[in-house]
């Protein structure tokens, strides 16, 4: 780890998802934060998302759980990640995603937060892996996977949102690689 990526890891942290957070979730519905994922979503699609993430944040089984991104001494929130579980090639893992505001993007803050959220996806010892799906034209969120520890795979087809295929990158970090 480089000087910079300690200094963006010490100064990122992750906070469970609440309820308050549905205008951070507006905020990361820009255009230009959703151009890879099918666009904006409508005000309806947002409630019912913030709705699952709240939930999600709020289950204790291990099913994963979504956070706000913010920096160290800051109580304005700079981005989203989560985990959460999805079946993939015949066994279960966690997929994880993210989204930084664009006034924060380039300071290593979505590679401190994915490191983060690794670690609390590890915590659960439920699955093995967490893949990441970036698009394979999404180089920034391709490059957040590679300073993260994360092993490209290679190309693979998946559906976002629902209905879309979109042709994305196969990312995986092994959780318990001693195991």
């Amino acid at each position: 780890m480089t000087s910079v990526q300690r200094a963006a890891a010490s100064s990122v942290r992750i906070e469970p998802w609440s309820d308050d957070d549905l205008d951070l979730l507006r905020r990361t519905n820009a255009p230009e934060l959703m151009d890879h994922l099918g666009g904006p979503e409508t005000e309806a699609q947002l409630l019912a998302r913030h709705a699952r993430y709240v939930a999600l944040s709020a289950d204790r089984t291990g099913r994963g759980r979504m956070f706000r991104v913010a920096l160290a001494g800051e109580a304005e929130a700079v981005g989203t990640i989560g985990f959460w579980e999805r079946p993939w090639r015949d066994q279960e893992v966690y997929e994880t995603g993210w989204t930084v505001l664009p006034e924060f993007q380039g300071r290593g803050i979505a590679s401190a937060a994915t490191r983060a959220v690794a670690d609390a996806a590890r915590a659960e010892r439920k699955h093995r892996y967490l893949h990441a799906y970036p698009s394979v034209e999404n180089g920034p969120s391709n490059g957040v996977c590679r300073k993260a520890g994360f092993t490209l795979l290679g190309e693979c087809e998946i559906e976002y949102p629902p209905g879309h295929p979109l042709l994305t990158h196969d990312w995986r970090l092994d959780l318990h690689p001693d195991a």
